[in-house]
């Protein structure tokens, strides 16, 4: 969210950013309805001033013995209840208009992120890691999942529908071993972790920014307020809603979480295997600062380092790129994705997303602070995926994989998988 106020005075630029997310708002809409429910609301309150300024004189004609004198008066009174309560729900129903057009107003964007409309426009900053090159023809990860009896995608289907599977035996081993191995990385780095509900409120994903646009692909518990997190990063932000903290330091937060999402719309996309399914887990990190620019940039490329240090660690090879307007979701100021080489894709795959939000999610979470002069100030939230899997055991599988059907285990996840150094047939 954005503060009104700094939307009027850059109208032009709010526009921009919508246009360029593809977000379908008028921001001359916009302030011609905040317009009108500032006017509604200025005559409900005359005419609550003029019905109480009657009132007291009706009180006073009675108290000096003229009650007989009090009838325009009441008729007064009787007019403006009338009148407040045609205005009250004109206003109501203004207010709501209002209440969702600030719903759509989307988060600025950098001035540093690329030009363009979808993610074939995003730019790559840099490449780390050399692209195997086998000797062999290599398999994909679900052949070699099912060679391993790691991966049953079958049984998936038949207990859950499409897009779901099960881990078996050191499938699920390795999956828990990259989790652990994450969360090691970030508590070696000052990260508090966190154990976090995966059912929230629809006010935490309205607040964290997830919704309204993004509850097409959500999960409700039907006859509850409750939906289904797609990620930590909504409960690690609503842990502090509506609370004034202190930010001298950074705020660390990291979750390990499993997540769920629909993937509505994306029907024949990535249909085989583990890269787009519903449930899934990750491991995410959260940081709230001071509302500092400065600080923000500085901890965007701390975060998006951790993850990149997590790939180093399971040697694979991957890009960093800058996401360009039309990628970026509705609360992102700035985002980085890292792409990890896929063997059987011939291609990078996402599996990383770090971001700048500003303070767009604290504004409508209500979390502050206040500075040294005891003045408050909305914080800056950002946040990161150190892992996601099962989809960084597409990359884990493929790129490790020998020319006999073996998997080469890499050294920091050794300790992790009871010190096997290869999975064998």
């Amino acid at each position: 969210m954005l503060e009104m106020k700094w939307v009027r005075e850059n109208p032009e630029i709010v526009q921009q950013a919508a246009d360029a997310k593809h977000i379908h708002l008028s921001v001359i809409d916009l302030l011609q309805t905040d317009d009108q429910r500032k006017q509604l609301l200025q005559e409900v309150e005359q005419l609550r001033f003029d019905r109480n300024r009657a009132n007291d004189s009706i009180k006073e004609l009675i108290q000096s013995g003229k009650a007989n004198e009090s009838e325009p008066f009441k008729q007064q009174v009787k007019q403006c209840n009338i009148r407040i309560q045609q205005l009250e729900e004109r206003r109501r129903t203004i207010e709501d208009s209002y209440q969702r057009l600030m719903l759509q107003v989307p988060n600025i964007i950098s001035e540093d992120t690329p030009q363009g409309i979808s993610d074939k426009d995003n730019i790559e900053l840099k490449r780390v890691g050399e692209v195997p090159d086998f000797a062999f023809e290599p398999k994909d990860h679900v052949e070699l999942g099912s060679l391993h009896q790691m991966l049953d995608i079958p049984r998936g289907v038949k207990a859950a529908g499409t897009r779901n599977y099960y881990l078996t035996g050191n499938g699920a081993l390795l999956h828990r071993a990259v989790q652990q191995l994450a969360i090691d990385v970030l508590v070696q780095k000052g990260f508090t972790l966190l154990e976090v509900p995966l059912m929230l409120r629809e006010e935490a994903m309205v607040n964290t920014g997830f919704f309204p646009s993004g509850k097409e692909q959500t999960y409700k518990i039907e006859a509850e307020d409750k939906w289904l997190v797609g990620t930590s990063e909504v409960p690690l932000i609503a842990y502090y809603q509506n609370e004034i903290i202190d930010v001298n330091k950074p705020l660390k937060l990291a979750a390990v979480s499993a997540c769920f999402r629909k993937e509505a719309g994306s029907a024949g996309r990535d249909v085989r295997g583990l890269y787009r399914v519903h449930q899934f887990s990750k491991v995410e990190q959260v940081i709230v600062c001071r509302n500092s620019l400065e600080e923000s940039e500085q901890i965007f490329k701390d975060i998006t380092a951790n993850a990149e240090e997590i790939l180093q660690l399971l040697e694979l090879p991957y890009r960093v790129m800058a996401v360009c307007a039309g990628d970026l979701s509705q609360k992102n100021y700035k985002q980085y994705d890292i792409e990890t080489w896929m063997p059987s894709r011939q291609a990078y795959g996402e599996t990383h997303s770090s971001s700048i939000v500003l303070d767009f999610q604290a504004r409508r979470s209500n979390i502050r602070y206040k500075d040294e002069q005891g003045k408050l100030h909305y914080c800056h939230t950002l946040n990161n995926t150190a892992v996601a899997s099962p989809r960084i055991l597409i990359p884990l599988l493929e790129n490790h994989q020998e020319e006999d059907g073996a998997i080469r285990i890499p050294q920091a996840l050794r300790p992790y998988m009871n010190g096997l150094e290869r999975l064998v047939l």
